[in-house]
Order: C-alpha cells, then structure tokens, then sequence
C-alpha cells in the first residue's frame, strides 16, 4: 500500500481558485528512505521499509544501529513497513511527496493528544446530575455501576472516569489540496490526528485507491 511517514507542523488555511477558503493541516511527509525491501523469496511477504527523520548514531541502540548499517541505510527516528508498495523502489532509494497529487483522498494515522485522567462528563459526554433540587455531591458523577444480586458484578466495557486520549486513530478520506514538492509538505483538507510536531503516517486511502507516481531519487 502506497504511503509516507511525516510530521504534523500545523493547520492553516489556503483558498481555491473560486476564492473559497479551505481548511488544511501541513504535513512534511518526506524526504522518506528506503532502508529495505521485503520478497516473498526471502521474507514470506512483499515489503518496503521505509524510515523518517534523520537521527544521529549516538542516539539509537546498538541493535537498530545494527540493522541500519546491515542495509547501508541512513539512520532516522522512525520506521515504518508497508506492505505491496505499488513504487518500484531500492533500498537508498529517496521517496517524496510526489508520490501523491493534489485531488487524492489519503488515511492519516496518529496518536491524539493526551488529556491525562478525565471524568465521565469530558471522557464520555454524561449528563451529570442535578444542580439543584437537594441534589449534593452528584453534579459530574456516573451515578450507579454495579448490579443486583445476578449477576452482581459491574459489567464489562461499563464507560467510567479513566486516562483519556494518547490512542492511536486513524482518519479516513481526507483529501489532498496541495502538493508542495520543493518542501516536501502535504497540505491535507481537514484535521488529523495529534498534536504540532507529532508523527503521523499517510497512506492512501482504502476506501479510494489510486495509481502511485514514480518517486525521486537522490
């Protein structure tokens, strides 16, 4: 599946050639390495490895370290497969955001912003009780929980006040409006998930397959 590894740098807003203002995220989805490429001969299944986001050598474990040595690989903070990548590439080779055109629909995948311990009138939208009416002590409770004497136990997936957001999400059929190649910036209609600096995976889209372009080369 045709994708990238970027980071999320914000949102603003660009306008069509109606004038229409378009709410967009930038994304720097490239350039993208190809660290190593997967066959069914050797490895059981069609792959690329694709890695984001140089780092130096002295930051990575000696393990990870190894494996981009073994490859002639660059090191870089994050990795990521992806299977039967329609892109005829080899490891070194450099993938950039022209592999996407500006009118394609793509699913961006992230982890959202973390809101820490949350009760259930944020985390799930209860209603809370009373404000007035003798009412004390109940104003952004859940109220009762448990059960009866059968099964007298509380029932799994009960929602209650627990760690909210920091999950991995994924948002499908977002369009892409621009394709800045010299910057290697996505401009995507819509939000995604995470916060400004986050890494975030953009692939197309599942639901609207398109026909990948070639990529460059360095």
């Amino acid at each position: 599946m045709l994708g990238l590894l970027g980071k999320k740098l914000g949102q603003t807003r660009v306008y069509d050639p109606q004038g229409n203002a378009i709410h967009v995220t930038v994304v720097q989805a490239g350039p993208n390495r190809v660290l190593q490429c997967k066959t069914v001969e050797a490895d059981g299944y069609r792959a690329v490895q694709l890695g984001f986001d140089d780092q130096k050598e002295s930051r990575l474990p000696k393990p990870t370290l190894g494996h981009f040595k073994k490859f002639k690989g660059v090191p870089t903070k994050r990795v990521r497969e992806f299977r039967d990548y329609p892109v005829d590439v080899k490891p070194g080779d450099v993938v950039g955001v022209n592999v996407f055109a500006p009118g394609d629909f793509v699913d961006a995948i992230g982890i959202t912003k973390g809101r820490g311990f949350e009760g259930v009138v944020k985390r799930h939208g209860f209603r809370g009780g009373d404000s007035t009416h003798g009412a004390k002590g109940w104003h952004r409770r859940a109220g009762a929980i448990g059960q009866r004497l059968f099964p007298g136990t509380v029932m799994r997936g009960t929602r209650m006040p627990g760690h909210m957001g920091q999950v991995r999400r994924t948002v499908q059929n977002l369009e892409i409006i621009q394709v800045r190649e010299a910057d290697q910036l996505l401009l995507i209609k819509g939000a995604i998930p995470g916060a400004s600096g986050d890494y975030v995976v953009i692939r197309v889209a599942k639901k609207q397959p398109k026909q990948a372009a070639k990529p460059g080369k360095q």
